[in-house]
């Protein structure tokens, strides 16, 4: 049976941020009458504050940086990267993840232990020292950075499938299809691998928010999305001298990473109550205080 998702005063807002924070960030670069890249008259433009005009009659939603440019339009035209980012990079991981997960524990043997040995010893570096690296080796930029945020997430993913496959694995209804010739692959994927799915969704309902490289953008310069180009990591990287004088430039696409990742971790936990069967904790009970 179909189970469906149940919309309540939880569900219903997440998804309505998500929907609405796609939608600004498909078209209001597209009908902003600046360009979010262009700089201008940086001395006459420069750190407007939020609802205010500046000296041509312009109004600012969310005010300007530090070189003139409406923070609003740009920091929309960098939920597009950061929102690619959170989406690709949580897909990539888990799909390495599985895929390298399920095959360890079908095949077993030398493939088994090989694979978890790679992931157990990637697990004892510290991600940073990992990040330090790929910047080293590689040139920054989107595709580097979903790349190395796969690189570096599918451990965690791998382990867990492989525990779920090597459960799964003894039934008698695999023995059976074993039996009547049905292929590895059909064994290994929906139907009968959906409770390794729901197990996989409770490690990815918020891995959306812990792939958008903010944090290790600002630890590791190199690395990530490179001005002039936005994403919600380099504004709050490029805010942080300014958090004092002009906090907005910086609180802004801070605030809308924050809201974008309570939403898809609420998003994600109903999800994962749809699927398991039963109550999700955190959204019933912030349901119940609202």
């Amino acid at each position: 049976m179909r189970r469906r998702i149940a919309f309540d005063r939880v569900t219903a807002p997440a998804i309505a941020v998500l929907l609405l924070m796609l939608a600004a960030a498909v078209f209001v670069p597209l009908l902003a009458r600046q360009d979010p890249l262009a700089i201008g008259d940086v001395i006459a433009l420069r750190l407007v504050p939020p609802f205010s005009r500046d000296s041509t009659g312009a109004w600012h939603l969310l005010g300007t940086d530090r070189f003139g440019r409406d923070l609003f339009v740009r920091m929309m035209l960098a939920a597009r990267v950061s929102l690619a980012i959170g989406v690709g990079g949580s897909l990539l991981a888990a799909a390495i993840g599985t895929i390298a997960g399920a095959l360890a524990a079908w095949r077993g043997g030398i493939t088994d232990r090989v694979t978890m040995a790679i992931a157990d010893a990637l697990l004892a570096i510290p991600r940073l020292v990992l990040l330090l690296v790929c910047a080293a080796l590689w040139q920054p930029g989107l595709l580097t950075v979903l790349i190395v945020l796969g690189l570096t997430g599918w451990m965690g993913v791998a382990r867990i499938v492989r525990g779920e496959v090597l459960g799964v694995r003894a039934r008698p209804f695999v023995e059976a299809a074993q039996a009547l010739g049905v292929s590895h692959w059909r064994v290994l994927w929906p139907p009968r691998a959906a409770q390794r799915d729901r197990t996989r969704d409770r490690r990815d309902d918020a891995r959306c928010g812990q792939c958008d490289p903010s944090r290790e953008r600002a630890l590791v310069p190199r690395l990530g999305i490179q001005p002039p180009r936005p994403s919600w990591g380099n504004m709050i990287a490029g805010g942080r001298d300014l958090i004092v004088s002009a906090p907005w430039v910086a609180l802004a696409p801070g605030v809308a990473l924050i809201v974008t990742v309570l939403a898809v971790t609420l998003l994600g936990d109903r999800l994962r109550d749809t699927l398991a069967g039963h109550p999700a904790p955190f959204a019933r009970q912030l349901a119940e205080r609202t």
